[in-house]
């Protein structure tokens, strides 16, 4: 089971750090990524890292502005959300795949948080 949460009503150009917790023993197997659904919007991948720790990926729109790291030892996975915009907002995912494959694509994670809500106004 995962549990995110970190997020919040901000104004554009602040930070958020978002967290992702699981009581899974087998947590510093997984890659763990961050995907993010928009209102109206597909829910799309945002950041990903390997067991770990040493590869991480981003997509374009937050490269540069957010960084993914986890902490083993904790189970725990966080995106640091830097510079944000009005169009950062949306639904926060965390989501674990057991095959470690650091993939871009929702449908490689078995397992997935509940969500935390990222509202950043102009």
């Amino acid at each position: 089971q995962l549990q995110a949460s970190g997020g919040g009503l901000v104004q554009a150009g602040d930070s958020l750090r978002l967290s992702c917790a699981t009581s899974g023993r087998a947590f510093s197997r997984y890659a763990m990524a961050w995907f993010r659904q928009a209102p109206g919007k597909e829910r799309e991948f945002v950041a990903v890292i390997g067991r770990s720790g040493s590869n991480t990926y981003f997509a374009d729109s937050v490269k540069g502005r957010f960084t993914i790291s986890r902490d083993n030892a904790k189970n725990t996975v966080y995106l640091q959300m830097n510079t944000l915009k009005p169009e950062d907002t949306a639904v926060y995912y965390c989501a674990a795949d057991p095959y470690n494959l650091s993939s871009r694509h929702d449908f490689n994670y078995d397992y997935w948080g509940q969500g935390t809500e990222v509202t950043v106004s102009s």
